[in-house]
């Protein structure tokens, strides 16, 4: 069921999720499948609808910058440079996860992968929802991301409560994934931000893997 993003349907999107249900939703980057993120079942649920295993972790989705200490027990000030540059936008970092975060979540790793979109649909959503909304991309495991509601319709929509039509994504592609967690900040995962916006920002140059390991790259 594709629906306008009005205040009555934002606010029945968030009572789903908070129900325990799947919401797909915009973002700048493509269409995410989303979950409660502080919910172990209904996060086990997004594994469950792409057929996705269980090692990768998820990105977590946040309104604001100030909802950080509530996932992250480590904020590194890189972090909150990068955050300040970057967000809302298509950067995901990875942080020292604090202990409640489930571990379906983060693929059972000590870190978890946070970003805040920059779409109006994806920010309304989240201020409705109160919390972090769990959202790797609406399509079956392996196969191309959405960048349009009719386009996660046709991978998602028999697993989904509803979902939340944005327009097409203006990125098109996912985030880059920025890990934080280690000595050298590393880009785990290539997108619309690249080493040298990073470097500006950090002072330093992140490695780059040329290809992103399964358990290391939430989606």
């Amino acid at each position: 069921m594709i629906l306008n993003p009005t205040p009555e349907n934002l606010a029945l999107a968030a009572e789903r999720l908070a129900a325990g249900e799947l919401v797909a939703l915009p973002t700048e980057t493509v269409y995410g499948l989303g979950a409660d993120a502080s919910n172990p079942v209904a996060s086990a649920k997004i594994f469950a609808a792409k057929g996705r295993p269980a090692n990768h972790p998820l990105i977590v989705h946040l309104a604001d910058a100030g909802q950080l200490p509530q996932w992250a027990r480590e904020i590194p000030p890189e972090a909150l440079a990068l955050a300040k540059a970057f967000w809302p936008g298509p950067l995901t970092l990875i942080l020292k996860k604090q202990a409640g975060v489930p571990e379906v979540v983060t693929g059972g790793q000590d870190t978890v992968g946070i970003r805040i979109p920059d779409h109006p649909v994806a920010q309304a959503l989240l201020r409705a929802f109160g919390g972090g909304i769990a959202a790797p991309s609406a399509n079956r495991f392996g196969r191309i991301s959405p960048t349009t509601a009719r386009h996660g319709a046709a991978e998602l929509a028999d697993q989904v409560a509803l979902i939340l039509d944005g327009g097409a994504c203006d990125v098109g592609i996912e985030s880059t994934i920025l890990d934080l967690s280690r000595e050298t900040p590393a880009i785990l995962r290539p997108g619309a931000i690249g080493a040298d916006a990073i470097a500006a920002v950090i002072g330093r140059r992140p490695s780059e893997a040329t290809q992103a390991a399964p358990s290391d790259a939430p989606r």
